[in-house]
């Protein structure tokens, strides 16, 4: 009768022990025990103002809202973010975040977090794999439609003018979401008036140093250069001690529109450096936090979240510069 009682007793720890590790597999999608949740978040880098407030925006949301966060730098190498990716699976953390450096080549290991029931959120950047079980959402701007804003602007105010408008682009790092989609929404807009005319179109990694190294390239080979089109606010000041570095004005020799709106971009559209900045904000921390907590309680979020952002002229530039966040 002992014996039996004792084979019992062991047959129960026996199951006890496999629910817990049961649980603990499946835990990383629903939480720590005490209901705190641990974040596993990569950035794309350091490359940009715009990037820097994006990832402190993360840091004090994580803060505020009682969530662990993990943080990694990818320096703007995919490899490292799959590094990172395959840490944060190791660690168990509750979902991971991150905001891919290009679109491309992300199934194997989001694959991997998925069989390891770790939610996957995507920030700032879109991924483009087939399979959208792939990740719980995407949070972040519309790429295309910014690229649309600015293509639009350069039309009205190229309204009344016939000549040829020769256009210079200084994209973002190649293969990226907001590159590709920025000179997509651009394109689509211009295309239709055929006095608008891309004669060069180059990538500045988003960075401020290549933005001027390849503006000055630009000035070198196409002297009449009429609108500079960059896809963020960094590229576009490196562009401009390229452009006054050649005798040339900013803002009217070269007439100059970019996308992000931090606060030295600000400052140069306020000065008249700038002719028009279309915003894509990077305040992503609260939302995402938000986001994290409805995805490790399994609660249905959108598929896509799409931030609110605006525009600036010169003068809304001067009104909005003095309350400025990033």
């Amino acid at each position: 009768m002992l014996k039996r009682i004792s084979t019992l007793v062991l047959a129960g720890l026996t199951a006890a022990a496999l629910t817990s590790c049961g649980s603990q597999g499946s835990g990383s999608a629903s939480g720590s025990g005490d209901g705190s949740i641990t974040m596993g978040f990569s950035q794309v880098g350091a490359e940009s103002g715009w990037r820097t407030a994006n990832t402190k925006s993360v840091q004090e949301a994580a803060k505020e809202s009682g969530i662990t966060l993990k943080f990694s730098d990818a320096q703007q190498k995919q490899e490292n973010q799959i590094k990172a990716i395959r840490s944060y699976i190791q660690q168990k953390v509750d979902v991971i975040a991150f905001s891919p450096v290009v679109e491309s080549g992300w199934d194997t290991v989001l694959k991997e977090a998925r069989d390891a029931k770790i939610p996957v959120i995507l920030t700032d950047r879109a991924v483009d794999s087939k399979d959208t079980t792939l990740y719980k959402t995407f949070l972040g701007s519309d790429f295309v439609e910014e690229g649309r804003k600015a293509g639009k602007w350069l039309v009205e105010s190229f309204n009344n003018s016939t000549d040829p408008v020769n256009i210079v682009e200084l994209q973002g790092t190649t293969g990226s979401a907001p590159a590709n989609d920025r000179k997509a929404g651009f394109a689509e807009v211009i295309g239709a008036d055929p006095k608008f005319k891309v004669i060069a179109s180059q990538s500045g990694d988003f960075t401020r140093a290549k933005g001027k190294e390849v503006m000055e390239a630009f000035l070198k080979s196409n002297p009449d250069i009429d609108v500079l089109y960059a896809h963020n606010d960094d590229m576009g000041l490196g562009a401009i001690e390229a452009i006054e570095g050649a005798g040339k004005v900013p803002g009217k020799d070269i007439k100059i529109i970019t996308v992000d709106a931090v606060k030295d971009g600000m400052q140069a559209l306020a000065d008249g450096k700038i002719n028009y900045i279309v915003e894509c904000s990077p305040l992503l921390g609260p939302q995402l936090m938000d986001l994290a907590k409805k995805v490790v309680k399994g609660e249905t979020v959108p598929a896509r979240v799409v931030t609110e952002e605006t525009t600036f002229t010169q003068e809304q530039a001067k009104t909005a510069l003095p309350n400025r966040k990033y």
